[in-house]
């Protein structure tokens, strides 16, 4: 076809073919994420899902959605609620060691404001040093 005859409905339908496509192989990657996070299901049963999905293309991709969509919904939360919880744990020990003062960059910045007092010796101050660095 020259490139003179192609008219707006031409563009209006690759548009289109492309945004299908994009969103069949979003809810494909979703689908394939939401296998491998249940636990529940077996690694047969995965296979077999995964199976229907290529070979059905959007017809298993429909059939998966029906069959397991609630499922999907939930996994999901329980997976966002441990991730949340993790970085909340995270947040609060980084937190509490702030607080306290205790990390080790201000304890090595106490240690070499002593050794400059000559509070310490250098043999002191290495060995404190190798202490904190580990």
């Amino acid at each position: 076809m020259p490139l003179a005859d192609w008219t707006f409905g031409d563009n209006f339908l690759t548009i289109l073919s492309i945004f299908f496509f994009v969103v069949y192989i979003w809810i494909l990657f979703t689908i394939i994420g939401d296998l491998f996070r249940d636990h529940e299901l077996s690694g047969w049963a995965k296979a077999g899902w995964i199976l229907v999905l290529l070979i059905l293309n959007y017809l298993g991709a429909f059939i998966y959605l029906i069959a397991r969509g609630s499922g999907m919904r939930d996994r999901a939360i329980k997976e966002q609620a441990e991730v949340k919880q993790h970085f909340d744990q995270y947040v609060r020990s980084q937190a509490t060691a702030a607080a306290s003062g205790s990390s080790e960059v201000d304890q090595l910045h106490k240690l070499s404001e002593l050794k400059a007092k000559g509070d310490i010796s250098d043999e002191e101050f290495a060995s404190m040093k190798a202490k904190l660095v580990g």
